[in-house]
């Protein structure tokens, strides 16, 4: 059975290649379970994500931390806002477990944002990194951040937990950035993935956009050549698809030839890995891409 993975109605019909099974299976069920017994987030269900059904029956997952809540107030994202949780110093250690109990071999954390925090969170982004180590030693572990208001401080806390890779996604193209990410700057986002590579150079850096808020193809071309600019090695584009009546419209469906289009471009550019398509999402693949 095919369902529809954008809620909300839009001016055009959605097109056939933005549907994805529905969620089910033994492995779906059983990862639910988990998360639900160790008290976790993912974002997988928190921000809708379209490929649950597809990740969750292999058996992967993208544990989102530091709570559910997140303070600010992006116009493309389901995460619930408001005023933020406490932090669970325990958080980690559950995080490794379920990480150890799916027996994972590349493992992908990300958060809310926490401008609430004095380091956005960044330690709590170490002390996971570290326990999945100790629980779980041959695992990769992926990590996709929030900009942390640019504090080099905060970044290197997580630098120094050494991730195999570092994630921190621009979005959108830098005329869009008011609307989409508010609270979040461009030229601050490239600056963190410039100065996670100078930090640790040997650790890939990666970042993804999404289409169909309003961007042309040449602001998306110059985008990606922004992130090569700043040494990322790993780029994603996927389709922005409205959560609710209550965020961004989609403006265009982007056709699968056009992200064709674009991986090339990238791999032009000399990014080591393109990840590009309607369905595409930031950890999507994430462990071929390493």
């Amino acid at each position: 059975m095919l369902v529809s993975i954008d809620p909300a109605p839009q001016r055009a019909p959605r097109p056939k290649w933005l549907h994805a099974p529905a969620p089910g299976g033994d492995n779906y069920r059983d990862l639910k379970a988990l998360v639900k017994n160790l008290r976790l987030h993912t974002v997988c269900e928190s921000a809708a994500c379209p490929n649950v059904g597809e990740c969750w029956n292999h058996r992967t997952a993208t544990f989102m931390i530091l709570g559910n809540v997140c303070t600010r107030r992006c116009g493309f994202c389901n995460v619930q806002k408001g005023a933020p949780l406490p932090v669970d110093d325990d958080e980690p250690r559950r995080v490794a477990e379920a990480c150890a109990a799916l027996g994972l071999r590349h493992a992908v954390i990300t958060s809310v944002n926490r401008d609430d925090r004095s380091d956005g969170g960044a330690a709590h982004f170490a002390a996971t990194i570290r326990a999945i180590r100790a629980a779980l030693p041959e695992c990769r572990v992926e990590v996709l951040i929030p900009d942390f208001q640019g504090s080099e401080e905060a970044l290197a806390l997580v630098m120094d937990a050494a991730p195999d890779v570092l994630n921190h996604n621009i979005e959108t193209v830098p005329r869009l950035y008011r609307e989409v990410r508010f609270g979040a700057r461009y030229e601050r986002s490239l600056e963190l993935l410039r100065r996670a590579r100078e930090m640790r150079p040997g650790i890939p850096t990666k970042s993804g956009l999404m289409l169909g808020l309003g961007e042309s193809e040449d602001e998306v071309l110059a985008a990606l050549r922004d992130l090569r600019a700043s040494n990322v090695s790993i780029v994603t584009l996927g389709q922005y698809l409205r959560p609710t009546l209550a965020h961004l419209p989609v403006l265009r469906y982007v056709h699968p030839d056009e992200f064709a289009r674009y991986r090339e471009a990238a791999f032009g550019m000399g990014f080591a890995h393109a990840e590009s398509g309607p369905l595409v999402r930031s950890s999507y693949h994430a462990a071929e891409a390493l």
